[in-house]
């Protein structure tokens, strides 16, 4: 009962946050612990697409400040986050995982594995290289093709083209950036997720690589009174909620 208590108040607490009180401190190592407590959120085959960049510069927040148009939220952050997509290390975490799972079931030739193990080691050295493969998006096009073509007889997946798999990517980036928002909700900590801002010039800044892609720049600090904009408003629950 308390766990539920302590999540509803968190998750009335978090409000989207657009100035800050500039005369109260945060401590950067408990946003870094909201930050670790991030990566236990659920992400698409574990593969963990994501990287966290911790802007605490007073130097780089006002460059990233102005890359994210100046707006209230930015300009009076005490930090902020940068929550950064990199789909282009899949070969990396696939691999990652591989290890993880040898490590898990002990030293063994390829014939002694159970066959619950061979299927977990050939998810991540078949599958996800079958799905994340692609050349100039025609390799995921043919792939798309495919799967169309089998779900005219059976059910199958069919998010292959390379557009689908950066959904699947921001989707579970989005789940991290939830965790940590409610995670610094925890802790009294405002945040405020941003949409607005040059995509360009902050990878620029934070000098990522140019097939990485940010999907949303975290503004933290502890709110003034008027930084929250009114009361939280939310259509009635009864027009999205579909039983079936």
């Amino acid at each position: 009962m308390e766990t539920q208590t302590n999540f509803l108040n968190a998750l009335n607490f978090r409000r989207s946050v657009r100035v800050y009180d500039h005369a109260q401190e945060i401590d950067s190592e408990l946003v870094k612990k909201c930050l670790e407590l991030a990566t236990l959120a659920p992400n698409s085959s574990n593969m963990q697409l994501w990287e966290f960049h911790h802007i605490t510069s007073q130097e780089i927040l006002k460059k990233l400040s102005i890359a994210c148009l100046n707006q209230s939220a930015a300009k009076s952050a005490k930090e902020m986050v940068v929550i950064v997509v990199r789909k282009d290390l899949w070969k990396k975490r696939a691999n990652a995982n591989i290890s993880h799972l040898k490590a898990i079931f002990g030293k063994k030739i390829s014939d002694e594995y159970s066959k619950r193990e061979k299927f977990a080691i050939n998810y991540y050295s078949k599958l996800i290289p079958f799905v994340y493969t692609d050349f100039l998006g025609v390799f995921g096009y043919f792939k798309y093709i495919i799967s169309w073509l089998t779900g005219l007889f059976k059910p199958t997946y069919r998010q292959l083209r390379n557009s689908d798999i950066r959904i699947v990517a921001h989707k579970s980036a989005g789940l991290a950036a939830q965790t940590f928002m409610l995670s610094m909700a925890t802790k009294g900590y405002d945040t405020c997720p941003m949409e607005g801002y040059d995509s360009i010039r902050i990878k620029k800044l934070l000098n990522l690589p140019y097939s990485s892609e940010i999907n949303m720049v975290i503004s933290c600090g502890i709110r003034k009174p008027e930084g929250v904009y009114g009361e939280r408003f939310r259509i009635p629950f009864n027009e999205v909620y579909k039983k079936w």
